[in-house]
């Protein structure tokens, strides 16, 4: 597969999602390791059906792969959702695929790119998300990237049969100053 360097970090990139990759998701998005982290495991995904949504393009959204420097391999998905161009509001959402892959730094350096992307090119003046309150490792990464918990829903995630918070997470534009775009120009 070959990818295409939009934003770079010292370790990975990002690049534009391609419809190529449906294997490797549909892969990842059968996988309770996965799903359980991206309230995604009631869903059964099929080649056809994720080749299908990689292809739709979307006004509101705005995707990447996240991809290692040291050798092109493509290791999870991250990217904006539910973009609000008025009110310069996103929801962030990340997945790192392989076990492998994951409590080595590439999730916080993949957000730190895109808040980057997201506050100081898209303009964005506050980008949120949600995660489950049992995912420790990921509100450990979203603390360390910088945000905040600004609330939560009570048991509003039902898994394997119990019901879970789900914590909402924010990040203001000021709040952000830092460079981590190592490819910019300007």
């Amino acid at each position: 597969m070959k990818y295409f360097k939009k934003l770079i970090g010292d370790r990975i990139y990002l690049s534009p999602r391609n419809v190529e990759d449906a294997e490797i998701f549909v892969k990842w998005l059968n996988d309770f390791e996965v799903t359980d982290y991206t309230g995604r495991s009631t869903n059964v995904m099929d080649i056809e059906g994720e080749k299908e949504y990689l292809s739709s393009k979307k006004n509101n959204s705005v995707n990447f792969v996240i991809v290692k420097l040291e050798n092109d391999e493509m290791i999870g998905t991250i990217g904006f959702d539910n973009i609000d161009y008025i009110n310069r509001v996103a929801t962030l959402g990340i997945m790192i695929g392989e076990k492998e892959n994951r409590e080595k730094g590439y999730g916080t350096e993949a957000i730190n790119l895109i808040l980057d992307y997201g506050f100081n090119y898209l303009n964005f003046r506050n980008i949120n998300l949600e995660v489950a309150e049992f995912n420790d490792r990921g509100i450990a990464c979203y603390k360390k990237c910088g945000f905040k918990e600004m609330g939560r829903t009570r048991k509003t995630i039902f898994l394997n049969g119990k019901y879970y918070d789900k914590l909402i997470m924010d990040m203001l534009s000021e709040e952000f100053d830092k460079s981590y775009i190592r490819n910019k120009n300007v």
